[in-house]
C-alpha cells in the first residue's frame, strides 16, 4: 500500500508519488506500443515464412524428373492381371500378354476327421521330400495329435518352408475337417512330395487323399511363350510388376504404359497454387490506403520485393531443352494483371503429351554430356526458397531475426526503465515521508508557541 500525503501537513496531493510514477511510466507505454508494432511485423514475417516453406515443400516433391513423373497403365479393364510400374525404371510402351497357365505350389490335402481339436490321431511323424531331394520329418507327440496340433507343429518350424491350414470342406459330413499342407513357393523348382503319414494308435487313420504338384506360370509376351516361377512377374518388362490372377488361353491382354499427363499437370497446379499464396500475401501487404498503419505491416518491405523479383525471374527465365529454349510461359504458366500466376493445365498436359522430355527438361533441367546439369523452373524455385529460408543468412531468416532482436532490445529498455522507476518511487516515498514528518513537527512546535503567546501564529512569525 502506498503512502498518502494529505493537505494537513505538507499541503501536497495525497497521490503525489503515484502521479510522479505514472508520469515516469509514459516512456514505457510508448516502448510497449513500439514493441507491439514490431511483433505484428514479426508475426507477418512468420506467416510469410510458412507460405514459402509450403511452396518449397511442393518444389521438393517434384525436385527431379523421377519425382515429378507419373505413369498411367491401361489394361482395358481386364481382370486377369493387375499391373504396376515403377516410375523410376519403367519405360512407356505397348505390350500384348496372354496368360496360359498360373503358377502353383506343391500341396496335399488329408482325409476328413470329425473334430479338428479333439479327434485323436495318434503319435508318430509326417515325412516330406523337399524340392532339393532332402527328406524332412515332423514328429507328432500326444500333445499335438490332432489336426490343429499337427498344423501348429508344421507352422512352428520355419526351416520346413511349408504352411499348414485346417479347413472345413463344406460337405456337411461328420468328418469334414481336413489338413492342407502347401509349400511356401510356387514353380517347377519348388516341387515337393507328401507321401508319408506315420501315426499310430489314433482314433482314425490320417492320410493324404489328394496332392497337387508345383508348376511354373506360362505366359505369352508379344507372341512368345515364357515360363515364370511365380504369379507375380517382375522380369518380363523392366520396372513393371504383373500379378497374374486368372489363366485364359487364347485371350490377349493389351498393356499400355504411358506418361500420366493429368497427374503431372495436377502436381504443377498444386505448385502454382503455393506460389500464388506467397504472391497474394505480398500483394495484400503492398495494398495500402489512408487507413493502413504501415508501422504494423510489411508494405514496401525489401524482403517482399526480393521474393517477388525472384519468382518473376523464374517465370521469365529461358530454359535449355533438347528441343530448344523454352520458357515456363510456353507451357501454360503466366502472370496476370493482378500479379498472381495463371496456370493453363490443359496447355501443360498437351505439351506433356506431345513432348514429355522437353517439358521435363524445362521443369527439372537436363543433364549435360560429360557431367553436370542445367537448371529448370523447379530448380530456380528451389534456389529461391533456399535464399529466403537458409540459415543463418536467408532473407526471411535475417528479417525475422532482426525484428526479434529489436523486441529483445525494447524488452531490456523496458526492464531497465522499470527498475529505475521502482527505485525512484522508493526514494520519493522516503523523501515525502520525511517532509511530512518535518511539517508535522513544525506544526506541533507552532501549536506549543501559540499556547504560550495566545493568538499569535508562530508559523507566521517564523516566516
Amino acid at each position: 500500500m502506498g503512502i498518502a500525503f494529505g493537505s494537513i501537513n505538507s499541503g501536497l496531493p495525497k497521490d503525489i508519488v503515484k502521479q510522479i510514477v505514472e508520469a515516469e511510466k509514459i516512456p514505457i507505454q510508448q516502448m510497449e506500443v513500439r514493441k507491439g508494432k514490431i511483433e505484428d511485423k514479426k508475426a507477418l514475417v512468420t506467416q510469410l515464412t510458412t507460405l514459402v516453406e509450403n511452396m518449397r515443400g511442393e518444389v521438393l516433391k517434384n525436385k527431379n524428373a523421377r519425382s515429378l513423373r507419373e505413369l498411367s497403365i491401361n489394361t482395358g479393364g481386364n481382370k486377369s492381371v493387375t499391373v504396376n510400374a515403377d516410375k523410376n525404371i519403367a519405360d512407356t510402351g505397348k505390350y500384348s500378354l496372354e496368360v496360359l497357365q498360373l503358377a502353383q505350389k506343391s500341396s496335399a490335402i488329408s482325409n476328413g476327421v470329425e473334430d479338428k481339436d479333439k479327434t485323436y490321431l495318434g503319435v508318430g511323424y509326417i515325412r516330406a521330400v523337399m524340392p532339393d531331394g532332402e527328406e524332412k520329418e515332423i514328429y507328432v507327440d500326444e500333445a499335438h495329435s490332432s489336426l490343429a496340433g499337427i498344423a501348429k507343429l508344421i507352422n512352428g518350424d520355419p526351416e520346413l518352408g511349408m504352411k499348414a491350414n485346417v479347413v472345413d470342406d463344406g460337405s456337411g459330413e461328420d468328418a469334414r475337417w481336413k489338413l492342407i499342407i502347401s509349400m511356401s513357393e510356387t514353380g517347377d523348382g519348388n516341387k515337393a512330395e507328401f507321401p508319408y503319414l506315420y501315426l499310430v494308435d489314433g482314433e482314425v487313420d490320417l492320410y493324404f487323399e489328394g496332392e497337387r504338384q508345383a508348376q511354373d506360370a506360362k505366359v505369352k509376351l508379344d507372341g512368345f511363350e515364357i515360363e515364370v516361377p511365380s504369379n507375380q512377374v517382375t522380369d518380363l518388362i523392366p520396372g513393371v510388376t504383373i500379378d497374374l490372377k486368372k489363366a485364359k488361353p487364347g485371350e490377349e491382354i493389351s498393356i499400355e504404359i504411358s506418361e500420366d499427363v493429368e497427374k503431372i499437370g495436377g502436381k504443377i497446379n498444386t505448385l502454382i497454387d503455393n506460389i500464388n499464396a506467397v504472391l497474394k500475401f505480398i500483394k495484400d501487404q503492398n495494398t495500402l490506403d489512408e487507413k493502413t498503419d504501415t508501422s504494423r505491416t510489411l508494405g514496401g518491405d525489401l524482403s517482399l520485393t526480393t521474393i517477388e523479383s525472384r519468382i518473376r525471374t523464374a517465370v521469365f527465365t529461358t530454359f535449355q531443352t533438347d528441343a530448344g529454349p523454352v520458357r515456363i510461359g510456353d507451357l501454360g504458366v503466366t502472370f496476370q494483371r493482378d500479379g498472381l500466376l495463371k496456370f493453363d493445365q490443359a496447355k501443360m498436359e498437351a505439351a506433356l503429351a506431345k513432348d514429355y522430355k522437353m517439358v521435363s527438361q524445362a521443369l527439372n533441367g537436363k543433364f549435360i554430356p560429360g557431367g553436370g546439369k542445367t537448371d529448370g523452373f523447379i530448380d530456380v524455385l528451389d534456389e529461391t526458397a533456399k535464399t529466403l529460408l537458409g540459415q543463418p543468412s536467408g532473407v526471411l531468416t535475417t528479417r525475422k531475426g532482426g525484428l526479434q532482436s529489436q523486441v529483445r532490445q525494447i524488452d531490456r529498455q523496458i526492464a531497465n526503465r522499470q527498475r529505475a522507476i521502482e527505485q525512484k518511487e522508493e526514494i520519493l516515498k522516503a523523501k515525502f515521508s520525511r517532509l511530512e514528518e518535518t511539517m508535522s513537527k513544525i506544526r506541533g512546535q507552532g501549536a506549543g508557541l501559540a499556547g504560550l503567546q495566545g493568538a499569535v501564529n508562530p508559523v507566521q512569525q517564523l516566516g
